[in-house]
């Protein structure tokens, strides 16, 4: 009978220890300031989108990740409790523009149901923030309802979930969409916006949409492919990740870094890697997870100082005597030099690799999955170093040569450039 007693007590004990215990997170009004109370103190949010690398969020002085799902959530809100760290946990609401019909009761309460149900599962686990309700909801849409159902699904977390704030995040920031969430979603507590080149002009948008109440930046990172400057073949031209590092670090010291009465924080984009135009454009590390000058930014941001160990600085990159934004057309099979121009901060020695890309052709919106050009081999010299030569692929079409250059310390810089080869 002991024995038995004894496993039963063991098995009660497991269950209780398996119980997660809610932090609770709440926004507050006080003497004009918005602020996000975590456990009852203030909680500025120092976050990264995309939680691949959670230790290097917190070593570099970081305290929150964003996810766009559920998906992975488990894994996800481990390794954030292990690592001291928050979660903005995403649910995955259906955007009209993947065929979603906000006019269909039937579609919509499944839906909730479904968003229930994650709200259910997670809602206790202390790493969670907040609540993302859908991502960019308001991206190449037309039908006003969803935000009568963003509106229901923040109800339905504030019925079960007492703990966590509300959000959903629009892409960019206008005056129709602050208009229809004030109107119809006085359960959203928090409005989150996604913004890359307009960073700096966030908070005065804020204002001048009239929305008085507290805001996140969701996302924000480089100059966007869509606001970039583009070729005559429609290609649009990528900052260097020298470049990047700049407007990373002026465009939040202009914006975030000033309003201390509506923002809670930011996550930058993308706290990983991932092909969106170009293998290097939003990723903040590379495949092999080398980390760009930008991760460098983003500690002394977050942390106020910067790395021991500086990634490589690039201050010019030519193809043919020419740069990314000169429009670079080239023979079928001609030989042209290229060259770059990289220092490293702490006389790291470096090496190179070149690649050379068709331009991408399978060009998503809002994000969505792209797949990766296939490389073109044969082209550049084998070893090739800061200088080398490009022979032109001998197929008429638009392409891009790469270049990344390794400290030997896990940091890279990356750069290209686009070009066409015209036929003869």
């Amino acid at each position: 009978m002991k024995s038995h007693l004894v496993l039963a007590l063991l098995a009660l004990a497991t269950v209780a220890c398996a119980q997660k215990t809610p932090v609770k997170v709440e926004v507050k009004q006080a003497n004009g300031r918005y602020e996000l109370l975590r456990a009852g103190k203030p909680y500025f949010i120092k976050g990264a989108g995309g939680g691949q690398f959670p230790e290097r969020v917190k070593a570099y002085g970081g305290n929150s990740i964003r996810t766009w799902s559920t998906e992975g959530a488990d894994k996800t809100l481990a390794e954030a409790n292990k690592n001291g760290l928050t979660v903005m946990l995403g649910l995955d609401v259906a955007r009209e523009r993947h065929g979603f019909d906000y006019n269909n009761p039937q579609a919509v309460a499944e839906q909730l149901q479904r968003l229930r149900a994650d709200v259910l599962k997670y809602k206790d686990d202390p790493a969670v923030l907040f609540w993302g309700i859908g991502n960019e909801l308001n991206l190449e849409y037309s039908n006003p309802k969803v935000w009568d159902a963003v509106q229901q699904i923040a109800q339905m977390i504030h019925e079960v979930d007492p703990n966590h704030p509300t959000s959903t995040v629009l892409a960019g920031l206008n005056q129709k969409e602050v208009d229809l969430i004030k109107a119809k979603c006085p359960a959203v507590d928090i409005l989150s916006i996604n913004t890359y080149a307009g960073l700096a002009s966030i908070p005065q948008q804020v204002r001048t949409t009239g929305w008085t109440g507290p805001y996140v930046v969701a996302e924000w990172g480089p100059t966007g492919h869509w606001e970039s400057p583009v070729t005559p073949w429609k290609a649009s031209v990528e900052e260097t990740s020298s470049q990047k590092a700049a407007v990373y670090q002026s465009r939040y010291e202009a914006s975030v870094a000033k309003d201390k009465t509506q923002c809670l924080g930011t996550y930058v984009f993308l706290w990983s890697q991932k092909q969106e135009r170009t293998p290097t454009w939003y990723g903040l590390f590379t495949e092999d997870g080398k980390e760009s000058e930008v991760v460098d930014v983003m500690q002394y941001l977050w942390s106020g100082k910067w790395p021991t160990n500086r990634a490589p600085h690039l201050t010019s990159f030519l193809l043919n005597n020419q740069k990314a934004t000169d429009n670079v057309y080239l023979q079928p099979g001609q030989s042209v030099p290229a060259a770059v121009t990289i220092t490293d901060p702490d006389k790291d020695a470096l090496t190179y690799r070149w690649e050379l890309l068709p331009e991408s052709t399978d060009l998503k919106s809002g994000g969505d999955r792209e797949s990766r050009p296939v490389a073109i081999s044969g082209l550049i010299p084998t070893g090739a170093k800061a200088q080398t030569t490009l022979k032109a692929p001998a197929q008429e079409g638009a392409y891009r040569l790469f270049v990344y250059a390794y400290d030997g310390q896990d940091n890279v810089a990356t750069a290209n450039i686009p070009f066409y080869v015209k036929g003869k």
